[in-house]
């Protein structure tokens, strides 16, 4: 019985002092708090908080790793995804205008 007695400590410390695991808490909170700045600056330095206003129109044009393409475009609350494929179009239809491929590979088109 001498095990269940209660033991009287002599300093008034507290018990969490010598916890070595206390420390951990606040690096969890400083690695939040770096996590979310990293996003907070990606964001503004490529310029994607129009991502997030409802009258923004973005569009913007991906590229997989097999070479798949793949446009998406915003206008307002929609989003509309659209791949690229190598299949010919058939049809009617009018010209709009002229692009050219520059000698660096950029392409410029130029309506009429």
């Amino acid at each position: 019985m001498r095990y269940f007695k209660k033991r009287r400590n002599s300093t008034n410390s507290d018990p969490g002092e010598n916890d070595p695991l206390s420390g951990v808490a606040n690096l969890f909170d400083i690695g939040i708090v770096f996590i979310v700045g990293l996003i907070f600056t990606l964001f503004t330095a490529y310029h994607l908080q129009d991502l997030f206003s409802e009258k923004s129109e973005i569009t913007i044009m991906k590229k997989s790793k097999n070479e798949e393409m793949e446009i998406i475009t915003k206008k307002g609350k929609k989003i509309k995804a659209v791949k690229v494929t190598q299949e010919k179009a058939v049809g009617r239809g009018e010209r709009l205008g002229i692009a050219y491929r520059l000698e660096d590979g950029s392409m410029v088109y130029v309506p009429e």
